[in-house]
């Protein structure tokens, strides 16, 4: 049985190339040192994950790595910050050397593909969870904030919702196919890092979509002071939804379902058309949703179901 030193050098080490990357000591010391870039301001997030809780114990190991991953890198991508660095903390049952390297791998080949290193963590022994810290830099002055939103400008979100929720629906009737566009949605998420990078200076507040669309932009207006009506008509559904819910149920899921992690953005009406373009180089969509309103709270909304995932309300995934 490995320790959790040997664990952490042979699986959760950075790459050979961390130095470049503004890692000046990572993994193996009490701390790691960064070197942030000058000008910028550091953006930081934490998340953790817990075992059917945030995800099923018996989720593939690669597809677990790459979610918990991705799910707090979201967290940057709604602050307008690029990722640089993160941290991350695995607690394990046993020390299963196969289901760690497969994790490893998932986690790993989403840093390389978000130009992320690992710079520390550590590895205990627990009931399965996974803790990870992102730290991103974003210039002084153009971070998105929950903050800005005014009356009259456009709500609008990226790429499709409810694809979490149709995936884990998928997940608990027993389908296992990965190649299914749900399933894909729900395991292994995109954080939208460039999308909110294109939208700097374009939006004026933004927020991912982690606890669903009704919540969350519940919790922009509420930081920003203003209410919203949205035209559920214009939702962008996610690939397959609406055949494998019925369209009553694929608009619930798109609006309180969760675990999409899209952005949620306000705009200028005259902003729109060069978001979408920025957008669009990415192949993102940007879809118009509703207005902002002075008036608090959401309307346009006839059945609104669940407001979303809270952690203590008895939900389960």
């Amino acid at each position: 049985m490995h320790s959790e030193f040997e664990l952490i050098a042979r699986y959760l080490a950075p790459t050979p190339a961390a130095d470049a990357a503004g890692v000046a000591l990572g993994v193996g010391d009490d701390c790691a040192l960064l070197v942030p870039t000058p000008g910028m301001r550091l953006a930081m997030s934490v998340d953790t994950s817990v075992a059917d809780v945030h995800f099923p114990a018996d989720a593939p190991a690669a597809a677990i790595g790459h979610r918990a991953l991705a799910v707090s890198l979201s967290d940057l991508a709604a602050m307008g910050a690029r990722a640089r660095w993160c941290l991350m903390s695995l607690t394990l049952p046993t020390a299963d050397e196969a289901w760690v390297a497969d994790f490893a791998a998932g986690f790993h080949a989403l840093c390389e593909a978000c130009g992320v290193v690992l710079a520390g963590g550590d590895v205990t022994r627990g009931e399965l969870a996974v803790g990870v810290t992102v730290i991103g830099e974003v210039p002084e002055g153009q971070a998105l904030t929950r903050r800005g939103a005014r009356p009259g400008e456009v709500v609008a979100v990226t790429g499709a919702l409810g694809g979490g929720a149709g995936g884990l629906a998928r997940w608990q009737t027993g389908r296992r196919d990965r190649d299914d566009p749900l399933l894909r949605r729900y395991l292994t998420p995109e954080p939208r890092l460039a999308a909110g990078v294109a939208l700097r200076e374009l939006a004026s507040a933004a927020i991912d979509v982690s606890d669903g669309l009704l919540a969350d932009l519940g919790h922009l207006c509420e930081a920003s002071g203003v209410g919203a009506a949205l035209s559920p008509e214009t939702l962008p559904l996610a690939e397959g939804l609406a055949a494998a819910l019925g369209d009553s149920d694929a608009r619930r899921a798109a609006l309180s379902g969760g675990d999409d992690y899209e952005l949620l953005v306000t705009l200028p009406a005259e902003c729109l058309a060069p978001a979408r373009e920025r957008l669009a180089a990415d192949g993102v969509a940007l879809t118009a949703i509703g207005r902002v309103t002075a008036t608090p709270g959401i309307t346009g909304v006839v059945e609104l179901g669940v407001a979303g995932w809270q952690h203590f309300s008895g939900d389960t995934p």
